[in-house]
């Protein structure tokens, strides 16, 4: 706030000028008390000012008795998730009632590095939503992959003192952290200095190396699963995500861990969520629905979503309903099924019934065109030549992204080639490096996603995001590729040598300037070719989404990177052939 806006709200507060609007009878929630209360609620220059007194204003709107929420704050998202640029990501979330989010974008880091970083913060500049970011941490992932970029201590040093940058991104090497590993201290000591917060990730990690890992000031963690883990981590000071993606669920089973004395250090998070999703289930509000139906307080559930997030991150004109913070609110009937009816962001109203009114402007990227660079696309790709009939397979376990070690007996052709068989649900899985013209690749067998014919193949492959391909027969995984290649990056549906439907993503082969709408008419239509023309997947996974998450050498068990079949609980890569 600056000294002229303080001005203004001053006097509009004491009544001696006009607020710009009011809001009448509204069922305020106020997030400090955990309660609602009837009252008027005064808005001026965009922030709140006051309630009941002896104000005037130039507009009103009467709520009719509805509640009054706070704008929900995103934790932790990943907008190329969405497939969206950060515009239409605003277009797309506003109407649920997320007027802030905390966004952390390594997805597009790992391919353009600070270009992409730069691009994102354009992009969201003249954003209707309230976009922050975190500086990603781990780019590259990790060093069992090849990404299009690598991002040091100081390159975080270039951006870090941006306001709109809060801090450094979910901090993946945990074992750097805990080996105390020089590069891995030098970003985290770039936040140290100035006071900024740093983001978790440590699944599954307690005792005392969760102790050697938070003694490092790393403030939250979205990959909790456990209500014990929960507490484990709130009572060593921990803020815990509540995550409800579109693959990874958490919320419900997270729950029955909060109790009086930890609820102020949870909030909520999409971290991955699609646009079908978003449109239709809703996007923060899911999750927070959840909640309520799992038994958390509504009163609670809300200022975890709120004031929590708030707290956790600085962002102190934000999240309440507070003389002096943001006019970003939204009007619901029920707290205890929240179902946002009008949006408003800084006292102006940008959504209603579900749709946007006030879009946000495209920005045109500069140096993060999906490039998609692979020498030598011939049949060799996708050669996986075993030296026994027993193998590796990685196993999609569906709720998540978390696979399991499995062993198989597999058929072989005279040269040890593996050999699809039409009545197992195995099939070959390869990463191909696209940024550099590496030519690493590698192959792997998976079972659990139930492809029944063809192949399917994206330019999204976290986190490095090579070319990942799933398919029966190498022809159609090939064509696959070559279709990747000519169009600059995206998904696309190959069977019968033929490529049956494709979904452009020209921004770094991750996201595409089109409409949310336009995104999940086209994401629908593939969703409908894989079920009636390649014989459809299993049926608790996503298709895309899960592939995906496939090549995460930092989510256990096995994962397939463009260096071959990585061990994630043993820290090392392994033979597909056993």
């Amino acid at each position: 706030m600056d000294k002229a806006t303080a001005r203004h709200i001053i006097d509009a507060s004491m009544g001696r000028t006009k607020a710009d609007l009011v809001i009448r009878n509204a069922m305020v929630v106020d997030v400090f008390n955990c309660r609602s209360f009837l009252s008027d609620v005064y808005i001026k220059d965009g922030r709140f000012i006051g309630f009941d007194g002896d104000r005037t204003a130039e507009r009103e709107i009467d709520a009719e008795g509805k509640y009054m929420v706070p704008g929900f704050i995103d934790s932790h998202c990943h907008i190329e998730s969405s497939h969206l640029s950060p515009s239409e990501f605003s277009n797309a979330i506003l109407p649920s009632g997320t007027t802030s989010v905390v966004a952390d974008p390594h997805e597009i880091c790992n391919v353009s590095g600070l270009d992409a970083m730069h691009y994102m913060l354009k992009s969201a500049e003249n954003a209707v939503l309230d976009i922050n970011f975190m500086f990603p941490s781990c780019v590259p992932a990790t060093f069992f992959e090849h990404s299009g970029a690598v991002l040091t201590a100081k390159e975080v040093e270039t951006v870090i003192d941006n306001p709109k940058i809060l801090g450094l991104g979910e901090m993946m090497n945990y074992p750097g952290v805990v080996a105390a590993d020089d590069s891995i201290l030098d970003k985290l000591d770039t936040c140290w200095k100035r006071g900024k917060i740093i983001d978790g990730h440590i699944p599954s990690i307690s005792g005392q190396g969760l102790d050697a890992y938070l003694s490092t000031l790393i403030s939250t963690d979205h990959e909790c699963e456990t209500p014990e883990e929960l507490v484990e981590k709130t009572g060593k000071g921990m803020y815990v995500l509540l995550r409800q993606g579109t693959v990874c669920k958490n919320v419900e089973a997270l729950v029955p861990g909060i109790n009086e004395n930890n609820w102020r250090r949870c909030l909520f998070c999409t971290d991955d969520r699609q646009p079908q999703s978003i449109l239709r289930e809703g996007h923060l509000s899911y999750g927070v629905n959840l909640a309520i139906k799992a038994g958390l307080d509504p009163y609670r559930a809300i200022a975890c979503a709120t004031i929590n997030a708030s707290d956790c991150y600085g962002l102190k004109e934000r999240g309440a309903i507070a003389p002096g913070r943001f006019a970003d609110f939204f009007l619901t009937e029920r707290i205890d099924e929240i179902k946002p009816i009008s949006v408003f962001v800084s006292g102006e109203k940008v959504a209603e019934n579900g749709k946007i009114l006030k879009r946000s402007p495209h920005v045109v990227p500069e140096k993060v065109e999906g490039a998609v660079r692979v020498k030598d696309l011939s049949l060799s790709l996708f050669s996986l030549p075993l030296t026994s009939d027993r193998a590796r397979v990685i196993r999609i376990l569906p709720g998540g992204v978390v696979t399991a070690k499995d062993e198989a007996v597999v058929k072989r052709d005279e040269r040890g080639e593996w050999v699809h068989e039409k009545d197992k649900d195995i099939l070959k899985i390869t990463v191909i490096e696209r940024h550099n013209n590496t030519g690493y690749h590698a192959s792997a067998l998976i079972s659990g996603y139930g492809l029944k014919h063809g192949a399917i193949a994206s330019t999204i492959a976290h986190d490095s995001h090579n070319i990942i391909v799933i398919g029966d027969n190498d022809d159609d995984m090939l064509l696959a590729v070559k279709s990747l290649k000519e169009k600059g990056g995206g998904i696309t549906l190959v069977m019968d040598n033929k490529e049956l439907s494709y979904h452009r993503l020209e921004i770094a082969g991750l996201m595409t300037d089109e409409s949310v709408e336009s995104v999940v008419e086209c994401l629908d239509e593939l969703h409908r070719v894989v079920e009636e023309e390649m014989g459809g997947v299993n049926r608790e996974i996503d298709p895309f989404m899960t592939l995906c998450f496939m090549a995460l050498p930092v989510i256990p068990a096995y994962k397939i990177t463009d260096c071959g079949l990585f061990d994630v609980t043993e820290f090392k890569f392994v033979d597909v052939s056993l």
